[in-house]
């Protein structure tokens, strides 16, 4: 196993042939908390001059099973546009030089994702970029960005049911013991399907608060974490940005950030789509059956793979117990008008 010297050193020798002209690595320090890549800082010097990078490195196991190419090749797909992103700068998927294959970026720098200590304007602000940001991707054509030469293009009717599929089997390939709420969930998800999208969009996968990155006077300055990114129906980012979950200590907060009526307004307005309360409601009920399936992975992952990261463990815990709540209250009786159907 390669310590963080040996890590930066190899780093160095990669920039320098890649770039090359002799490149030193003058900072260099993993970023905890990521479980889907392995994440370094790194400070490099390169011709007299300084810059700072982000180095992904593929982990030995991960908490959720993604593509590195598709990861990468989304960032390469949205830089530029008006949906901040790192610019990526170099794909290696030779393990020769690391040991596993990863990525490199230039480091938004300046930045942070925890939006705690924000004051109410600010929050509101923030706020307001956040699902601006997501409207617009929402508006974007998939096929005019690129994105169908990173991942498949499915039919408009077909978005929900194979989103449902996937991660139904990740429960079923991945549960150490019985799923009771999530099964019934899926039963009434299969029962209630929504109607096709209204168009296809870039779904960034797992759009939400700290998986951004922004200064508190400019404002939001980077999308991180695509490796989920598929083509699919937009109001998929909407529900999933909207989940309580990510309104831990703030429930009357989406994200922490605005109440959810505004955020969807302000979704709608820069979309110009609509958010029909019935689909959506089913995007609701999808997008926690989606996180129990990752919380459920990640339990399988600390128990049979070859990683016992923290994170694994607290998420496979703390996580599925939460989102079994939301769940429930999303299928109690109280629902049954407002989600088309009490569950059996």
């Amino acid at each position: 196993m390669q310590d963080a010297g040996e890590i930066a050193r190899a780093t160095a020798d990669y920039l320098t042939k890649r770039w090359g002209a002799r490149t030193e690595v003058l900072r260099f320090e993993q970023i905890f908390g990521g479980a889907s890549r392995e994440t370094y800082r790194l400070r490099v010097g390169t011709g007299g001059q300084e810059r700072g990078l982000i180095l992904r490195r593929d982990p030995e196991t991960s908490l959720i099973d993604t593509e590195r190419r598709l990861e990468y090749g989304a960032y390469e797909a949205i830089f530029g546009t008006d949906v901040p992103v790192p610019e990526p700068l170099f794909l290696e998927e030779d393990p020769s030089y690391l040991g596993r294959p990863f990525s490199i970026m230039v480091e938004i720098e300046n930045a942070r994702t925890d939006v705690a200590s924000l004051d109410a304007a600010q929050r509101q602000t923030i706020g307001e970029q956040k699902w601006r940001i997501l409207g617009s991707l929402a508006a974007k054509d998939p096929i005019a960005l690129g994105f169908d030469r990173i991942t498949s293009v499915p039919a408009p009717a077909e978005t929900a049911a194979r989103e449902l599929e996937y991660w139904a089997g990740v429960i079923d390939a991945d549960e150490i013991h019985p799923q009771p709420i999530g099964r019934a969930a899926i039963r009434w998800l299969r029962r209630n399907m929504p109607r096709p999208a209204q168009k296809l969009s870039v779904v960034h996968g797992d759009y939400r608060t700290g998986n951004f990155l922004f200064d508190p006077q400019a404002g939001i300055k980077g999308i991180l974490d695509w490796e989920m990114c598929h083509i699919g129906d937009p109001l998929e980012d909407l529900a999933w940005s909207l989940d309580p979950l990510w309104s831990w200590g703030e429930p009357t907060l989406a994200g922490r950030l605005l109440p959810p009526a505004e955020a969807i307004a302000i979704w709608e307005s820069a979309s110009g789509l609509n958010v029909d309360p019935v689909d959506f409601n089913w995007w609701r009920v999808f997008v926690s059956v989606k996180a129990l399936a990752i919380w459920v992975s990640s339990s399988e992952d600390f128990q049979n793979g070859n990683s016992r990261e923290a994170i694994l463990a607290y998420a496979g815990w703390v996580m599925t117990d939460r989102q079994n709540r939301i769940l429930l209250d999303y299928l109690s009786p109280v629902s049954k008008g407002e989600l088309g159907g009490r569950i059996q």
